[in-house]
């Protein structure tokens, strides 16, 4: 009787601990660094991209309050946002809309490509509207051109391939192949398209790195990869000095909760 005593006590304990992860990486929220480098860029200069992904219109303190201080805190030379910033459910774009004025207030070079659930969602033209109307960069099959210091680059974007709203062709028209370019895809592309492009690095988001990440297994389960997903978060090489980044994101779907997986931003530095 005492050792059955024993066992529902572990076994309380390890669900509480469970509950409480669970809790913590679900509304607690960590910045990844990751570090590049590359010959296009000039000796002893550098340029950092903060990469917000996959929010689905979660808000971490009041009007995002610890969100805006840690952004401003890390100060990033470009804030790129890689789709799903609402979600497809997301009726009231209030705390979003709150979130990229302060955004563009503090960085205007921020951009935006689209996600599978802003297409999704009912109100898809209102939103990129109201992005428009606080002119955020939006670069959806487009590039553009940033010189931070010494260091020029690319930014390329694609619309959702997820949705079939991307045109890498299109995007890629015209692009100086001599910069250092990085392309921005909400959705990880894991064909030969992006090894075959001049786009050096991918960042992506869309797997929410699983959202629940088992010991020595990894991510469950991904869009459109299915059941243990080999391109769940983290750098994969993608070929001679090519490199794809997935961020795991901010917030959740389906089922509202993460579990060894904290959400999280990431600062990446190319240097």
């Amino acid at each position: 009787m005492k050792k059955k005593r024993i066992f529902i006590y572990i076994s309380l304990v390890f669900v509480l601990l469970i509950v409480f992860k669970v809790y913590y990486d679900t509304n607690f929220f960590k910045v990844n660094q990751v570090e590049f480098e590359s010959n296009k860029i000039l000796d002893r200069s550098s340029f950092t991209i903060l990469q917000i992904s996959d929010l689905h219109n979660k808000v971490f303190g009041d009007e995002n309050e610890k969100l805006l201080d840690k952004i401003m805190d890390l100060n990033a030379d470009i804030i790129v946002i890689t789709g799903d910033l609402i979600d497809r459910k997301t009726s009231d774009f209030t705390d979003v809309f709150a979130l990229v004025d302060e955004l563009m207030a503090v960085n205007e070079n921020t951009y935006f490509i689209s996600g599978n659930h802003e297409w999704d969602n009912p109100e898809t033209e209102a939103f990129f509207a109201g992005l428009e109307e606080r002119n955020v960069n939006m670069l959806d099959n487009t590039h553009t051109t940033i010189t931070i210091e010494n260091a020029t680059i690319n930014l390329v974007g694609v619309g959702d391939s997820s949705t079939e709203h991307d045109n890498l062709g299109k995007a890629l028209e015209g692009l100086d192949e001599v910069n250092y370019t990085v392309l921005l895809s909400h959705t990880p592309d894991t064909s030969n398209r992006f090894i075959e492009s001049p786009a050096d690095l991918a960042l992506s988001g869309h797997t929410h790195g699983g959202q629940v990440r088992l010991p020595f297994i990894g991510g469950v389960i991904a869009p459109d990869q299915g059941f243990f997903p080999v391109f769940d978060k983290g750098i994969f090489k993608r070929g001679n000095d090519k490199y794809l980044y997935i961020d795991s994101g901010l917030g959740t779907s389906i089922l509202a909760i993460r579990f060894l997986n904290q959400s999280q931003m990431s600062l990446i530095t190319v240097k």
